[in-house]
């Protein structure tokens, strides 16, 4: 059984934290400065509340970094000023350099870094998320998911190539939802939506829906994808 310290349980990252103890581990967060709807997520499952960062780095072997990516240079570096010593994986949505730069500045204090990109929604069915692990320590991350619904696959020693597979990834995902919802914007702005829809609907009659849904859904989380 390892102990890991989760930063932050928001909805990916309570997923993950779930299969984690779901796989036998021991799992903490950090309540201080934390909102209430994520001290709800945490209590609904069961996570352990370390009350503040430095607790939770005195208590976690391995600490799982969950963010928004803009954050991601900031919570590796309060992370080291705790004086944590364990495996550190940064799992968020970062360019490869980033993820270089970051490994570097933790292996420089010590801590034992692992790249991480993590592809689907939030893991809590079989086969729908995936964690793609690289570095030296990627077996430490794997072995944390032996019996949760989030799969783990690494692909090599390189820190930098996890973070590299999720941004080429997210630009062909992301980057079509963001040209469907500019194209849409334009057709509303010029008063041929309608006509539009009808067009797409007759090259395929799911189109115009399937439109709809995607720049729907990624509307509440747009604001994470300028950190990336």
């Amino acid at each position: 059984m390892k102990r890991i310290g989760v930063l932050h349980p928001g909805e990916m990252g309570v997923s993950i934290a779930v299969s984690a103890a779901n796989s036998g581990h021991e799992v903490y967060w950090a309540s201080q400065d934390r909102s209430e709807k994520t001290r709800l997520r945490a209590e609904k499952h069961n996570l352990i509340d370390a009350g503040s960062l430095s607790r939770l780095c005195q208590n976690s072997e391995i600490i799982f970094s969950i963010c928004p990516p803009h954050s991601a240079e900031d919570i590796a570096k309060s992370v080291i000023q705790q004086g944590f010593k364990g495996y550190y994986l940064d799992a968020n949505a970062i360019s490869p350099q980033r993820a270089i730069r970051i490994g570097e500045m933790m292996e420089s204090n010590g801590i034992r870094f692992i790249d991480g990109g993590i592809i689907g929604g939030p893991a809590w069915k079989p086969k729908e998320t995936l964690l793609y692990l690289s570095g030296k320590d990627a077996q430490v991350i794997a072995d944390c998911f032996s019996n949760g619904q989030l799969e783990t696959k690494i692909i090599g020693d390189e820190i930098g190539k996890a973070s590299a597979l999720k941004m080429c990834y997210a630009a062909y995902s992301k980057g079509t939802t963001a040209l469907l919802a500019a194209i849409l914007g334009t057709a509303e702005s010029l008063g041929v939506r309608d006509e539009l829809y009808g067009q797409w609907d007759m090259d395929d009659p799911s189109f115009s829906e399937m439109a709809n849904r995607r720049t729907t859904r990624v509307t509440a989380k747009a604001w994470r994808f300028e950190g990336e």
